[in-house]
């Protein structure tokens, strides 16, 4: 069986912070002791910053101590992953291609809006070299395991903040998602992961992935999500893509009452083989918030894998980012991305054009899907972790690694808020995640569903062995 951790919350650790129970530097020493003690094994971490973030937490603590915290989440240990510009510290975004040695001077709306409501960084997370698989190894930092295995993948492309958060090493992070890589290594990990409406929080610089790309939260609670998406969904002039501010707020939204919606619940979106320990665990939720109050009907919504449109937005993406490296970059970097940059090339104005018709076209159907459903509820991956090492599960037969994160990255092409949620355990004692889609701009309908699974099924309290703090 899992063990029980004894982990607090975000939520959980402002009101110690309100009630002078606990402090500030004192959680953030406790996670910079998880680091210590776990991170040589998990590699969860590029860069930890011990003094920069034991500065900030005095700084919170005395604001604690005046009564002027200067957010909801003052004070509350978090990381970044290594794909977000952040000043004073390198942005690599692990790739030994990318030059340390030069001015860092500017933050990212994401961690600007961090540093503004008083978190405390404590450092940066590994991804693949430019987040682009769904497993985390890269040639800077190597692998980064599984906190529930050591011998399995987190996933990717934000699996070293999805394990950062799972093992105790900091309560919050923020990843990037373009084709699952928030929800992917989430759901390994047994964690929340949410990938908002396109636009809810704003990037810069622009992605290359375009429309595919977006920011998401990552905690141990959908109430944490909610109070870190707060933080995060301001707009910002460097983002003319960034939706207007919400209207009231996600910590509020969360706690609707959903009972007697509309779901469609699609075990396989009609065409996934689904491992079946993953579908049983999903399955049971289902049944669950069924019993809770939802109308669940079992419906697919009737589209077929775009995996070709997306092969060619991801890989026209990674080309012309790719471009722009030095000389000579083709033999340092990952050889898989070297792939991605050949295929890149292939393709032509025209190609790109029919991809992203066949992407808007996709968003239509779902908005019409919408019409009579409000949420989708899926398996969130159709497999438990592998093997580390490994882009594809050893021994599959599979060649990339779209092939098998075939329930994320359609709503990626679609933009609509998907959420993954923990839903149970295999019989091996790895996590399995649910996924709740919305239609777009429904993002706190989605965090509201979120939470009625995390109170009927609360799977988020149970821990890797050895995150205790």
């Amino acid at each position: 069986m899992p063990s029980t951790g004894i982990m607090l919350t975000a939520s959980e650790l402002v009101a110690a912070y309100s009630s002078g129970e606990l402090s500030p530097v004192e959680a953030t020493k406790a996670s910079l002791e998880v680091i210590e003690q776990r991170d040589k094994e998990l590699g969860a971490f590029t860069l930890v910053d011990p003094e920069v973030a034991l500065d900030h937490a005095k700084a919170s603590e005395e604001r604690w101590r005046e009564g002027n915290p200067i957010g909801w989440l003052d004070g509350v240990p978090a990381s970044i992953k290594d794909m977000f510009l952040t000043q004073g510290w390198p942005t690599l975004r692990g790739s030994v291609c990318i030059d340390r040695d030069q001015p860092w001077e500017v933050d990212s709306p994401v961690t600007a809006r961090m540093r503004e409501n008083g978190l405390v960084l404590l450092g940066k997370t590994t991804t693949p070299e430019l987040g682009w698989k769904g497993v985390t190894d890269n040639p800077l930092d190597g692998i980064t395991r599984n906190p529930w295995n050591p011998a399995l993948t987190p996933g990717g492309s934000s699996g070293g903040s999805a394990a950062a958060v799972a093992a105790g090493m900091g309560e919050l992070s923020v990843g990037t998602d373009g084709g699952g890589s928030v929800r992917i290594p989430a759901s390994f990990c047994g964690i929340v992961g949410f990938k908002p409406t396109a636009g809810r929080i704003p990037l810069f610089p622009a992605s290359p992935f375009g429309a595919l790309a977006h920011a998401g939260p990552m905690a141990r609670s959908v109430d944490d999500i909610a109070l870190l998406l707060d933080v995060l969904a301001t707009p910002d002039h460097r983002d003319p893509t960034a939706l207007a501010p919400p209207i009231g707020t996600y910590r509020e939204a969360v706690r609707r009452d959903v009972r007697g919606i509309r779901a469609a619940f699609s075990p396989a979106l009609g065409y996934i083989d689904v491992d079946p320990e993953v579908a049983q665990a999903v399955v049971s939720t289902v049944a669950a918030l069924s019993e809770a109050g939802l109308s669940v009907e079992e419906a697919d919504p009737g589209f077929t894998d775009p995996v070709e449109a997306f092969d060619v937005l991801w890989s026209t993406g990674a080309a012309k980012w790719l471009d722009t490296f030095p000389e000579g970059s083709a033999e340092r970097i990952d050889q898989g991305l070297r792939k991605v940059w050949q295929q890149g090339h292939t393709y032509s104005a025209s190609d790109y054009l029919d991809a992203q018709a066949a992407r808007a076209a996709l968003g239509i159907h779902m908005g019409e899907f919408h019409l009579r459903y409000d949420v989708l509820i899926t398996p969130t991956m159709a497999i438990p972790p592998f093997e580390t090492g490994h882009d594809v599960p050893p021994g599959s037969g599979l060649e990339s690694w779209p092939q098998w994160t075939r329930f994320t990255y359609p709503f990626n092409m679609t933009q609509q808020p998907a959420i993954t949620v923990p839903a149970g355990f295999t019989s091996g004692g790895l996590p399995v995640g649910l996924q709740i889609v919305g239609p777009r701009h429904s993002d706190d309908l989605v965090l509201a569903v979120a939470k009625l699974v995390e109170e009927i099924r609360p799977w988020a309290t149970d821990r890797p062995a050895g995150s205790r703090r």
